[in-house]
């Protein structure tokens, strides 16, 4: 899933506030089906820059700090 969760002008708080809200809502829709781990990598980068890699597990676990 290629997604935006915000933009060069936010500040800190409000790109971890969205990538927040968007881990909660992938992981809400998860299919009860799916075996295993979920979300296998996570990348985060600008529309031109090189990518930033992200622990799932460290991402998710804001989501339940937050």
């Amino acid at each position: 899933i290629h997604a935006p969760i915000g933009k060069a002008t936010f500040g800190e708080a409000e790109l971890l506030a969205n990538l927040t809200a968007l881990i909660e809502a992938l992981v809400r829709a998860r299919p009860a089906a799916v075996k295993g781990q979920y979300l296998r990598t996570i990348t985060i980068a600008s529309t031109m820059g090189p990518g930033i890699k992200v622990d799932p597990a460290e991402a998710q676990a804001l989501t339940k700090v937050a």
